[in-house]
């Protein structure tokens, strides 16, 4: 592959998603590769905000109902705009909670043990949070976790091998819960196999969607998946501690939820207040609480730009940069003790590349006084996440530079190698 400066410069000058990157707002002197930990403000999501909160103050307690975005209905409106991302339609999908919160709830309303069926199935290289969600619902059950959660090995300490996840269904798991893109390499399953080896073992199986939702397309429903849940924070660019989403595949619809609450509600029932829950017949069923009007707020404007942008031209321009970066790797930091731990495929690879150096902790910090923006993941890892909606391929070839310098000069030496209290 061309490496020049000038190559990277006449593929921004083609790019049909560049018009976008004056949506947001960009930091300043500084190349910003983190969007896949947290994406970017837009400017149509700092509207939207400022609209909900002029519905408060125009409407008071009639903004649950008046105003352009109706309060007790926006979950279901936001969810809808999850459709075209996830492969799903709409009323199997909500806008709601977090992403650990949504993982307590799926789990409280599928995991259902019964004779030898009592075991919960993941993988060690999963986010903790999963984990620590999983453990928590095998104790509420009576369940010893170091007993009754099965966590798939991986040989390199990076991927996951698809064979090893259908060879781990043995016939006492009762649910699977994996990533649909690993949090550090950006490895993407094969989720549509993984669901049809489940399904034939009787397994329930769901995926955590965070750092796959807004960067590959999904069809979660052609592949009937029986759920999914994903935070809205990273490629979707609805902020710090925006509202989560939920996919609940059709054939699960009209069940009671695991965790009822009043939001379950069908909309009709909800203020009859009667002391039996009517469950909502679609994936609102799967709410708890009050939606967090102003934590929603972001999403109307942020899925608005998916939307128009589409995801699956979001994905084309990712591979393309994913791809580019990685020819620059190895050209310019070859002898650098470098390693991409990062699948080379398309099929296999998310929308970040994972570097791994045994001074990670410092380079990023180097990295960071040159105003390129990485993240750092323990123990030895630079994630890397060119977002195809505001960063270019020049972006790319000059963070490359950048850091081949911090190499040259030892620069990263001046730093600890440890990470910082947010890595």
């Amino acid at each position: 592959m061309n490496t020049s400066k000038e190559y990277a410069i006449s593929l921004d000058k083609l790019d049909i998603l560049k018009h976008f990157k004056d949506e947001f707002y960009v930091p300043r002197d500084k190349i910003y590769l983190d969007g896949n930990s947290l994406g970017l403000l837009s400017k149509r999501s700092e509207k939207a905000v400022i609209e909900i909160l002029n519905a408060w103050k125009q409407y008071a307690i009639d903004g649950w109902t008046e105003g352009n975005y109706p309060w007790f209905y926006l979950s279901e409106e936001i969810g809808k705009l999850f459709a075209s991302l996830v492969g799903a339609k709409p009323e199997e999908l909500i806008a709601t909670g977090s992403t650990t919160t949504n993982l307590h709830q799926l789990l409280a309303s599928f995991y259902h043990p019964n004779g030898r069926k009592t075991k919960i199935l993941a993988d060690e290289l999963n986010f903790p949070s999963d984990i620590y969600a999983i453990k928590s619902q095998l104790k509420l059950k009576g369940y010893a976790p170091d007993e009754h959660l099965v966590q798939v090995s991986s040989k390199d300490g990076n991927t996951l091998q698809t064979d090893d996840i259908i060879q781990a269904m043995t016939e006492d798991i009762a649910i699977a819960i994996l990533p649909g893109v690993l949090y550090r390499s950006g490895q993407i399953l094969d989720i549509e196999k993984i669901t049809k080896a489940a399904h034939e073992r009787g397994i329930i199986v769901g995926f955590d969607l965070c750092h796959s939702i807004g960067s590959i397309p999904h069809k979660l429903g052609k592949w009937e998946v029986d759920f999914a849940f994903w935070c809205t924070y990273k490629h979707l660019n609805g902020g710090p501690g925006s509202v989560a989403g939920i996919y609940v595949n059709e054939k699960h619809l009209g069940r009671e939820p695991g965790l009822a609450g009043w939001f379950s509600s069908a909309k009709d029932k909800q203020f009859d207040l009667e002391h039996d829950l009517t469950p909502a017949h679609h994936a609102g069923a799967f709410q708890i609480g009050t939606p967090h009007l102003l934590s929603l707020a972001p999403l109307i404007g942020s899925l608005e730009i998916f939307q128009e942008a589409t995801i699956e031209s979001i994905r084309t321009k990712s591979l393309q940069l994913t791809d580019y970066l990685m020819a620059l790797i190895e050209k310019e930091l070859h002898g650098y003790s470098f390693e991409i731990a990062s699948p080379v495929d398309h099929a296999s690879r998310g929308g970040h590349v994972y570097l791994t150096h045994p001074s990670a902790a410092s380079i990023c910090k180097a990295l960071k006084n040159n105003g390129i923006i990485p993240d750092f993941r323990a123990p030895n890892g630079i994630r890397l996440a060119p977002v195809a909606l505001y960063n270019t391929f020049e972006d790319v070839w000059q963070s490359v530079q950048i850091l081949k310098e911090i190499m040259e000069d030892k620069q990263y030496k001046q730093y600890e190698n440890k990470r910082g209290v947010i890595a």
